[in-house]
C-alpha cells in the first residue's frame, strides 16, 4: 500500500483559559501552552473565541498571532463579529462552528445544509482573505453535500456521538464516521475530525484513510493535570501514529 499522508494533530487550548477564568488573572497561560504543544508535536493550535469569552478572549488570539509559530486554526460562529476579528487577525484556517450560550460546550454539527444563505457570503469572504475555511459538520452526506456547494474547501467530522457511544452503537457511529470521510475524497473536501476524542478512542478515527487532521483540547488538558501537556501530548501523537502506520502496514 502507498504511504499515507501524515496525520495532522491540532491542539485546542480553550480550557486552560477556562482555568484561568475560574479565578481571573492571568494565569495559567494559554500562549504557554500552545508553545508547550508546539514542542511536543503539535502542528497546530486551534482556540475557540466565542461571543460571551467563556475561555478565549481576544487578547488570547492578539498573542497567538504575534507569537505562535505553528498555525492557528480559530474556531468561530458565523457572526458578523467573528468574520471581522478573522479578516483583521488573518489566522490560518477558521473553522465554523455553531454556538449556543447555554450549552457546555459545542452540542453538534454546524446545519451548513439549512443555513447556506447566511454562510455562503461568510464563507467567501474568508476564502478571499486567504483563510482556509472549514465547517464543523456531522457526518452526513447532506451535510457534506452543503459544505461542497458553500465552498468550503475543509469539513471538520463531530466525533462526539462515537466518543460517547460503547460496543455496537460505537462501531456504527465509526461506520457513519468512514463512510462520510470516504465521501469527502470523493467531493473533492479535504477531511478533518474532533470533538470528545481521547487515548482509548482516537486509535479507530486516525485509522481512517482519508482523515487529514484531528482536534483535541479538553481530554489533553484534563491529562495534563495528571501527567503534564507536553507527555500528554506526545502520547496522543504516539497513538495517532501508531494507528496511521496500521493502515498503511
Amino acid at each position: 500500500m502507498s504511504a499515507l499522508p501524515p496525520l495532522r494533530l491540532g491542539v485546542n487550548i480553550d480550557h486552560v483559559a477556562t482555568v484561568r477564568n475560574a479565578r481571573g488573572g492571568a494565569l495559567p497561560d494559554p500562549l504557554r501552552a500552545a508553545a508547550i504543544a508546539a514542542a511536543a508535536g503539535a502542528d497546530g493550535i486551534t482556540a475557540h473565541l466565542r461571543e460571551d469569552r467563556r475561555h478565549i478572549v481576544d487578547a488570547d488570539i492578539d498573542g497567538l498571532m504575534r507569537e505562535l509559530k505553528i498555525p492557528l486554526n480559530l474556531e468561530m460562529a458565523a457572526t458578523p463579529e467573528m468574520l471581522a476579528i478573522a479578516l483583521r487577525h488573518q489566522p490560518h484556517a477558521a473553522c465554523i462552528v455553531p454556538e449556543k450560550r447555554e450549552e457546555r460546550t459545542t452540542e453538534g454539527g454546524l446545519d451548513a445544509a439549512g443555513q447556506h444563505n447566511q454562510l455562503k457570503p461568510l464563507v467567501a469572504r474568508l476564502r478571499d482573505a486567504g483563510i482556509r475555511v472549514s465547517l464543523f459538520i456531522e457526518a452526513d452526506s447532506r451535510q457534506l453535500e452543503a459544505a461542497v456547494a458553500l465552498g468550503a474547501p475543509v469539513v471538520e467530522l463531530h466525533t462526539g456521538s462515537y466518543c460517547e457511544a460503547e460496543g455496537e452503537a460505537q462501531k456504527a457511529e465509526l461506520l457513519r464516521l468512514q463512510k462520510a470521510a470516504a465521501l469527502c475524497a470523493k467531493f473533492g473536501l479535504e477531511c478533518h475530525a474532533g470533538h470528545g476524542l481521547s487515548y482509548a478512542d482516537v486509535g479507530p478515527v486516525a485509522a481512517i484513510p482519508q482523515v487529514r487532521e484531528l482536534n483535541i483540547g479538553h481530554f489533553l488538558i484534563g491529562e495534563a493535570i495528571f501527567v503534564g501537556l507536553d507527555a500528554a501530548i506526545r502520547e496522543m501523537r504516539r497513538l495517532m501514529d501508531q494507528a496511521r502506520a496500521g493502515i498503511a502496514a
